[in-house]
Order: C-alpha cells, then structure tokens, then sequence
C-alpha cells in the first residue's frame, strides 16, 4: 500500500544494532570511565574557585587592601613603589596584561616564591595573596593611603 498523508504507515520491524567493531569496546570502556569522572572535576573547580586564593572575584576593597600589603609586607622593598621594579626584582606593572601570568600563576608564585623570589606561603594568609593577586591585576591599581609614622628615637 502506498504511504499518503491520510495513510497510516506500515509498522517497520525494529533495526538491530550492528555489533562494535573490533577494538571499540576499550574506546567505549573510557568514554563510560571519563564520563563518570566529570561530575568530581565539576566539584573540585566550583570549590577552587570559591577558594579566596583562586578566585578572580576582585573587589575595589581588595585592590585597595592588596595596596596596602604590597607596600606593608615588603613587595616594594624589591619590586619598587607601585611595583615599578628594581635592581632586585621585575616591574609587575604590566602583569595584567601579561597572559603568561594569570591568578594562578601569580598566586603560586607569591605562595612558592622562584628564581630569586622568597616564598610567602607562612606570612600571608590565602585572602592576603588573593588581596595582592587583586591588586596586581587590577586595571587602575589604587595608591595606599600613607603608611604609619615611625615613632621618633628618644
């Protein structure tokens, strides 16, 4: 019987499958192995990236905050004033833009120090680094407010 629009169609038996191929069970085993792992990988990026020290959250606070660090926990004894750079250490006034650098990155530098850099990982706390991650990324870093004045010798 021909098929017309006011037709039923005939029903079609159900088509088998035709068996994988020889080697496609491996390749099937990894997708089903990998697919399993993706919702932990899910969870362990959303906590990195609740995680002070990771997240790209930066705020005005922080940049101000980070600015204050900088100046106050010795950054600017090597890296100059607004981190112009020195003798001891590269200028960071371009680290923004810089794709070779992102958060990350600054933060394990910050937390593990290199080349002739200390490591900080025992003086700053993780919302610190995240504070001075904020500032050297920030695309108009805020100047801190004056220091504290040393008391006068007597």
């Amino acid at each position: 019987m021909p098929y017309t629009a006011t037709s039923e169609r005939p029903a079609q038996p159900p088509k088998e499958r035709a068996a994988p191929a020889p080697g496609h069970e491996k390749i099937n085993s990894v997708i089903v192995r990998v697919s399993s792992l993706v919702p932990a990988l899910l969870l362990v990026l959303a906590v990195l990236a609740a995680t002070p020290a990771f997240s790209s959250g930066k705020t005005e606070a922080d940049e101000k905050a980070g600015a204050v660090l900088f100046r106050d926990k010795g950054c600017a004894y090597c890296h100059g004033v607004g981190g112009i750079g020195t003798k001891k250490a590269p200028s960071l006034v371009d680290l923004r833009k810089d794709k070779l650098w992102p958060p990350a990155k600054i933060t394990n530098q910050i937390l593990n120090g290199g080349q002739k850099m200390p490591p900080f990982s025992d003086s700053l706390t993780d919302q610190e680094i995240a504070q001075l991650v904020a500032y050297l990324r920030a695309k108009h870093r805020p100047v801190p407010p004056p220091g504290p004045t040393p008391a006068p010798a007597s």
